[in-house]
């Protein structure tokens, strides 16, 4: 009998040794920086007038943006895959908020680079809000309208504005194309409004996204 427990016994230790271990992730990484940092040192941000195409340089810019903002959508996903808790996706953002925000960059990329960090801060704050909760009841087109119709003075106002939609978008909603005209007038929230839009492309193009362990996203 008490043979015939033994390769029980066995088969239980072997299946707690293959238990899943705590996953380690590595969103963003100052190399990863650095190397776009020296892709747009090498390039030109001047326009050809022969040519339709965006110049080299604002066409590597669009790239990093995009690299960035999907690297902060896999933190919400994988919270929303329950990979991580509030906390933890909270840390995470942090993480990459650091390297994407507190950077100290070239004299001749400045002017770039500040662009392009005013225009994440909608996408680290939509993830804020997300997390936060209370932006339910709200609607789109409304949040749209009050957006459009902050003063210069009022930034903090229309981020929060443009924070309520980009959450929404995280959780399901579609924008927002159809309020992104060439035509329109070039405010900051309109800017945080073609974020949101490569925001919500991005997060539709992670549908299924579940990475597997050591891998550097």
């Amino acid at each position: 009998m008490v043979c015939g427990m033994a390769p029980q016994k066995k088969k239980a230790v072997q299946k707690e040794s293959e238990s899943p271990m705590k996953l380690f992730y590595i969103f963003y990484s100052q190399e990863r920086w650095d190397n776009w940092m020296k892709s747009l040192q090498e390039v030109d941000f001047g326009s050809d007038t022969d040519s339709e195409d965006l110049p080299d340089g604002l066409s590597i810019l669009s790239g990093f943006n995009e690299d960035i903002c999907v690297a902060v959508l896999k933190i919400i996903k994988l919270y929303q895959n329950n990979r991580f808790n509030k906390e933890e996706t909270v840390g995470r953002l942090q993480e990459v908020g650091s390297i994407v925000m507190d950077q100290e960059v070239p004299e001749d990329l400045v002017d770039v680079i500040s662009y392009m960090q005013d225009q994440l801060v909608v996408v680290f704050s939509s993830c804020t809000t997300y997390l936060d909760g209370g932006y339910e009841s709200t609607d789109i087109k409304d949040l749209i309208k009050d957006g459009r119709a902050c003063s210069e003075d009022e930034g903090e106002k229309a981020l929060d504005l443009a924070s309520k939609i980009g959450a929404h978008v995280i959780n399901g909603k579609s924008c927002c194309g159809r309020y992104i005209k060439d035509n329109m007038e070039p405010t900051m929230f309109n800017e945080w409004l073609i974020q949101i839009e490569m925001m919500s492309e991005a997060f539709s193009s992670l549908k299924g996204f579940d990475e597997q362990a050591g891998e550097d996203l």
